[in-house]
């Protein structure tokens, strides 16, 4: 009898513990899904927004880049932490491939030697990592894209303002207000939105329009 009424405590308790379970993965479930739908409605929004908003300075952008390249010039992609992944990202699609099977086109991720760009920032401060290859590998002709959510990255304008002193064309993807940016580059892209992820995602689809711009113009 003893045994029965231990077995039966225990067997009650976890009869207990698997409901709360159960209650805790569908709220988990239910939880997710609204958060799911509210990161979809978000986005929806800002693409809305950003079509409407971007599509005249991406157009400008595309003859730019389409110019420079066609001249023989390159363009610069930096940015930090997932802006420098789309930075690296945008440039790849350039050098190698975007849709189609054509030449390789001059497009460079700055500070993605680990060497250079930590040799820069102790010696000359992290502020420098993007304006000290600039002074390397500028030149008058070429196309500078800074990528800052913000628009305030300490080394992305240092950078856009290097570019200027060498002839550089300069633009600046960013979000809702352009951050300092707005006023040093000559060419703003400013996603509408205060999400951090929303105008990473935007950059990362003007990016890949941008592609698909330049192939078509150059007839590659």
């Amino acid at each position: 009898m003893l045994f029965q009424s231990v077995l039966g405590s225990r067997w009650n308790r976890f009869l207990a513990v698997q409901q709360f379970d159960t209650n805790t993965r569908d709220s988990t479930v239910v939880t997710i899904g609204l958060m799911q739908r509210n990161s979809f409605d978000e986005c929806a929004e800002v693409l809305a927004k950003t079509r409407e908003i971007c599509a005249e300075p991406l157009d400008r952008l595309i003859a730019k880049v389409s110019e420079s390249l066609a001249a023989g010039g390159k363009i610069l992609f930096f940015g930090n932490g997932g802006s420098a992944s789309d930075a690296q990202h945008l440039a790849t699609e350039l050098s190698v491939r975007f849709v189609k099977t054509r030449r390789s086109l001059a497009g460079m991720a700055l500070g993605s030697n680990l060497a250079e760009t930590t040799a820069c920032a102790n010696d000359f401060g992290f502020a420098r990592i993007f304006a000290r290859q600039i002074e390397a590998l500028g030149a008058a002709g070429d196309v500078a894209i800074g990528l800052s959510t913000s628009g305030n990255s300490e080394n992305i304008l240092a950078a856009v303002e290097e570019a200027k002193t060498r002839g550089i064309f300069t633009v600046a993807f960013t979000g809702e207000s352009g951050g300092k940016l707005k006023d040093v580059a000559d060419l703003l892209i400013a996603v509408p939105s205060t999400t951090t992820a929303r105008i990473q995602e935007m950059h990362g689809l003007l990016g890949h329009i941008l592609c698909e711009g330049i192939e078509r113009n150059l007839k590659l």
